[in-house]
């Protein structure tokens, strides 16, 4: 069987990235055939026999092969992984065997640190989300044993730098209410790992739900201007950037003049023609006293039945001509010859969708 290497185009080499593209990496011979002084050892372990310059030496110990196999899987494992892409295959083929899986897919695009990036946090906490609703027992015991950690890790963060709380409610909330029906229904559904693993997991969901709401959003330091300090027109442009509902009623909660500002109606057409197409909100048109379209109340009349639009900093990108799924800054060796034209961004329920057989 043929060594398959990183890229599974050209088994064994190496790609470095450039202006131009992705090109293989030449390494000079001129050192190891100028050169008469280096001795070019030969070792073969072989039932217990090891041959050294083609002369017999002493037999290695059990433990010095143990050594030189952990040795040498670890090299392995973090040469294979340090590449932040993953090929996207649904079926074997004669390069490999088998499909690619959600939980190796979730391993391999190293979602540890992409949470410490501001631009991807509410992508990956999304993902966490959609796949707690549904994908969750599909995992792999070390995908499920990654994906608690990277969830331990973000609620640190939020507790720690009080960004967007809210959304980790939601996220643990329907954990919460998976892993919940998952403990009831144990007898009766597959769960990968002890029933008491998942029933401590449950509890520190619980632990992490409390400390979230009864997290207080520390106080303004120094004596520099605030929000309420700002002109009106300064106000209302801010309130027109903002694509969450919950954002403009928090920010109207804080004082009169911003209360105001967040019951415009033109505020909220403006969000609705945002997230939902003309075709929802044409059909059914609701009215206020005065005659006038209320589309505030529109906008949460249209959000129990058509999905919002999602917006986020950075997504992964999934190249049609190589078929691999991998992040945009990160990059992969792309042989196509106009690589931009290949991309397409992956929402975090298309993420799923490509790994349902």
């Amino acid at each position: 069987m043929p060594f398959l290497g990183q890229d599974w185009r050209s088994p064994g080499w190496s790609w470095m990235k450039t202006e131009d593209g992705w090109k293989r990496c030449e390494y000079p011979s001129d050192d190891l055939e100028g050169n008469n002084n280096i001795n070019l050892h030969l070792l073969n372990i072989n039932d217990g026999e090891m041959y050294e310059n083609e002369n017999c030496c002493i037999p290695p110990t059990k433990s010095e092969k143990e050594q030189f196999n952990n040795t040498t899987k670890s090299q392995c494992n973090n040469n294979f992984y340090q590449e932040k892409w993953i090929y996207v295959h649904k079926e074997s083929t004669r390069e490999r065997h088998g499909y690619c899986t959600l939980g190796e897919a979730f391993n391999r695009l190293d979602f540890s640190s992409a949470i410490q990036d501001i631009r991807r946090f509410n992508y990956v906490a999304k993902l966490l989300q959609l796949i707690a609703k549904s994908q969750l027992t599909s995992l792999s015991g070390a995908a499920q044993k990654n994906y608690f950690n990277i969830l331990e890790t973000i609620v640190k963060k939020v507790l720690q730098d009080q960004y967007n709380p809210q959304l980790i409610r939601d996220l643990l909330h329907d954990l919460g209410s998976t892993l919940g029906m998952l403990v009831r229904e144990a007898d009766r559904c597959l769960l990968i790992g002890n029933t008491n693993i998942w029933i401590s997991r449950l509890e520190t969901i619980l632990l992490w739900q409390e400390q979230l709401m009864n997290l207080q959003i520390s106080p303004k330091l120094g004596d520099g201007p605030t929000l309420c300090d700002l002109p009106q027109q300064m106000k209302s442009n801010i309130l027109f950037r903002l694509t969450d509902s919950w954002d403009i009623i928090n920010l109207g909660q804080m004082t009169p003049s911003w209360h105001i500002l967040s019951e415009d109606l033109h505020l909220w057409k403006v969000l609705c023609k945002y997230h939902f197409s003309e075709k929802m909100f044409c059909k059914d048109l609701i009215f206020t006293e005065n005659g006038h379209i209320d589309w505030k109340l529109m906008f949460f009349t249209l959000e129990k039945y058509y999905p919002k639009r999602e917006q986020y900093g950075d997504t992964l990108h999934f190249c049609r001509h190589c078929s691999i799924l991998f992040w945009k800054d990160s990059g992969h060796p792309c042989t196509a010859n106009d690589p931009r034209s290949c991309l397409t961004p992956v929402s975090p329920q298309h993420f799923i969708d490509l790994f349902r057989f």
